[in-house]
């Protein structure tokens, strides 16, 4: 058994703390205080709330998590193996020195010590050491552009740390808001990948130091501070337990503190050579099944492709959800990366590699590869209406997912991919897995059993996944329409439906048509659709016996269909007909009554006289005039005493019956007409003072707009004589109404009723 310098004393340390984290929670469980156990595995600097839920299952996550730790502790604490110590030169000492100096900054965190900020301005002049060290220690191992890459990307990690510690500090936030600050979040993984590579390479540390390594840059992905084991968050007493994830990832992230005391170990203590083995190399293929395997993926590709849409996935769905509230900046760029790359058909060339090489390793990693893509797939097809995502589509472009004339880039639960279904893509990346798994799975001798179940399971996804891909999202129409202000305005661009649409949106929430079924608002148009053509084909068979099994109404399928079945439209077209004809008659008999009428013969000659040629109506039974420069919150008085007619400073409103015709004849004059009151039932004479010379009544809901009264638009005062009368009519039209209203200028507010009966 390999024995450490310390290997003993690091042992017990790491039990001591592993037993009192479990007497913590014993306790914590007993008396419903689950504070203390909070704060020394998942807060040890007390930025939490002194008091949390008691939530039974958290003792649960802890244990486990603090076991992880006490296995950092014992890794950090036990030291290089015992014997003869390695002797690799001056720049192995110095770095094994600066390794351990960031190991003992990092433990400074469990002290209860205030936070001062420029130490970490001091961790960062040792992370730039250590990274000028490595670049020394491996020049005679590794390649000069592999150097140069860890040498680039962790300055510029650590330069950017500098920065933006001394600009929050000083208050000169200078990258908040930035959208391309993620470009950054990415330096520190690329150097440690870059450099996981390099020490792979190097005799001098072994696998399993690389493997925490690769661990700690998966961790670095999920939570903010990659070499943190400590977590950050706010009171728990008030926010629900989602938001102790980031916390819970944080504790357990010890894997970057792991692989830095262990590289330093590995530096101290002699390696004994390994003998290289070159790779086992599956035997070669005839190539249509190889071609069939690197096609596949290109196939979805594409047809994403011809549509204009380089992505796998999109923005709306749940994988993407998750990376985004769980993760940071970089490991949401990752996911964009992942996102096109899978859009564009990479995986091809994964397989193409795979192919020309033929390593029992590449071939297992990009099986693996494909099966768990396959997953993710299926995962965001079936799941995409759970999906919370709202807001900016941050690094993916509007263009592909905004409408054009929209004003703001999402809106609800309309923001789909106008791409294929992810489904495509699940079976073709699975279809590939297997058949790389048929062609170049291993000799009977070197299979295991979970071999056999990984291809039970990819055979089992892909016949599940063929059936369903054929349901593919395609875009779903906003059936929010613009307001005529808002396109007035200038903030929205006027837009048609077409028939198609209009039904889709007839079909969604409170617009639904009786008697269909109701879509949610995220169905897609081609859904819609489908199920209005089979409507479509039920109401043009008129089967009776069919009708009745499937308890639907014909009559009621006629109106909603009508814009996409021809045998409704023409039932439709033949009622229009019918009603136009109907409306035509009772205009024609309307315009006969107003014909019938007699004509008014001015006693003095007016300056203009207007007889209006057709029947005018109102909506409510008022027409009003509002000049623009009438006097701030007036109303027209739509009860006057005399029942006819009101005035106010810029405000004039006559009031008729909305239910009858009106035949309107205007007036203007130069003087004071002489007063008529026979053959009228009402004569009402009221002041009125036009500021703008444009005393024009009118209704808004119906359209009814009549000529201006103004003697030649001149401003100031006037008289308005209003003349009503009702007249029998024996045909359809029943009765009517008589309006004549005359204007001339003249002073006076005085209200006088010449007749009202």
């Amino acid at each position: 058994m390999r024995r450490h310098r310390f290997g003993r004393l690091a042992a017990c340390l790491a039990a001591l703390y592993l037993a009192a984290v479990i007497v913590l929670a014993v306790v914590g469980l007993v008396t419903g205080d689950l504070v203390p156990l909070w704060r020394v595995v998942a807060d040890q600097n007390g930025y939490m709330a002194a008091e949390i839920r008691p939530w039974p299952w958290l003792p649960v996550l802890l244990v486990p998590i603090a076991a992880v730790q006490a296995w950092a502790y014992w890794e950090v604490l036990r030291g290089r193996l015992r014997g003869e110590p390695a002797r690799h030169g001056r720049d192995v000492r110095l770095l094994r020195i600066a390794l351990y100096s960031t190991v003992v900054y990092v433990l400074t965190w469990h002290l209860p010590i205030p936070y001062l900020w420029w130490l970490s301005l001091v961790a960062d002049v040792i992370e730039l050491a250590t990274i000028w060290l490595f670049f020394r220690v491996l020049r005679e191992t590794v390649r000069n552009w592999l150097r140069v890459l860890m040498l680039v990307t962790g300055t510029l990690s650590v330069v950017h740390d500098v920065v933006t510690t001394i600009a929050y500090q000083t208050g000169n936030y200078l990258f908040a808001g930035q959208n391309w600050t993620w470009a950054l979040d990415v330096l520190w993984s690329a150097w440690l990948a870059s450099l996981l590579v390099a020490q792979a390479r190097d005799p001098r540390w072994s696998g399993a130091t690389v493997r925490a390594g690769v661990i700690a840059v998966l961790f670095s992905l999920l939570s903010s501070g990659s070499l943190s084991i400590v977590a950050f968050g706010g009171s728990l007493d008030v926010v629900p337990w989602k938001l102790l994830i980031p916390s819970l990832l944080g504790a357990v992230s010890v894997f970057s503190l792991v692989w830095l005391a262990r590289s330093a170990h590995d530096l101290g203590t002699l390696q004994p050579p390994a003998p290289r083995t070159e790779p086992v190399r599956a035997r070669a293929r005839r190539w249509p099944l190889p071609t069939v395997a690197i096609v596949l993926p290109l196939i979805p590709a594409a047809l994403n492709l011809a549509r204009g849409v380089p992505f796998w996935l999109g923005p709306k769905n749940v994988l993407s959800d998750v990376v985004r509230d769980y993760t940071g900046s970089e490991a949401t760029a990752y996911w964009f990366a992942l996102d096109l790359l899978v859009g564009v058909g990479a995986p091809a060339v994964l397989i193409l590699v795979a192919v020309r090489r033929r390593t029992r390793t590449l071939l297992r990693a990009t099986t693996l590869s494909l099966f768990l893509l396959g997953v993710a797939g299926a995962v965001s097809a079936f799941t995409w209406e759970h999906s919370t995502f709202f807001g900016e589509l941050w690094l993916y472009p509007e263009s592909l997912y905004v409408e054009q004339g929209a004003t703001v880039p999402y809106e609800g639960d309309q923001l789909l991919s106008p791409g294929i279904s992810p489904l495509w893509y699940a079976l073709a990346l699975t279809a590939s897995g297997l058949i790389l798994l048929l062609l170049y799975a291993a000799p009977p001798a070197h299979r295991v059993r979970h071999h056999v179940l990984l291809a039970g399971l990819a055979s089992a996804v892909a016949l599940c996944l063929l059936p369903a891909a054929d349901k593919a999202r395609g875009p779903v129409t906003d059936c929010a329409m613009p307001e005529p202000w808002e396109i007035d305005m200038g903030e929205a661009q006027p837009r048609e439906l077409t028939a198609e649409q209009k039904f889709v949106c007839s079909l969604r929430g409170d617009f639904s048509a009786q008697g269909l079924h109701v879509f949610p608002a995220t169905t897609p148009d081609q859904v819609v659709l489908a199920y209005g053509r089979r409507l479509c084909g039920v109401h043009t068979r008129n089967d009776p016996r069919e009708l009745s099994r499937l308890k639907i109404n014909r009559a009621s399928l006629t109106y909603p269909l009508a814009g996409i079945c021809p045998s409704a439209a023409t039932i439709v077209r033949a009622a229009k007909a019918e009603q136009d004809q109907e409306i035509a008659a009772m205009q024609a008999d309307s315009q006969a009554m107003c014909d019938a009428t007699p004509r008014h013969r001015p006693r003095i000659k007016p300056a203009r006289a207007i007889r209006m040629k057709e029947p005018q109506w109102t909506d409510y039974g008022v027409l009003q005039t509002y000049e623009g420069e009438a006097e701030e919150e007036t109303e027209p008085d739509t009860e006057p005493g005399n029942g006819l007619v009101s005035s106010a400073h810029g405000i004039l409103a006559v009031m008729t019956h909305p239910d009858f015709d009106l035949c309107v004849t205007l007036e203007t004059y130069t003087r004071r007409p002489p007063v008529e009151i026979k053959g009228w039932d009402k004569v009402v004479e009221v002041g009125y003072y036009s500021p703008g010379g444009e005393i024009v009544l009118y209704d808004s809901l119906s359209g009814t707009e009549l000529p201006n009264l103004a003697l030649n638009r001149r401003k100031g005062h006037y008289r308005i004589r209003v003349h009503y009368a009702w007249f029998p009519w024996k045909s359809e039209a029943q009765s009517g109404q008589r309006l004549l209203i005359m204007a001339y200028p003249g002073k006076g507010d005085k209200e006088i009723v010449h007749r009202n009966r």
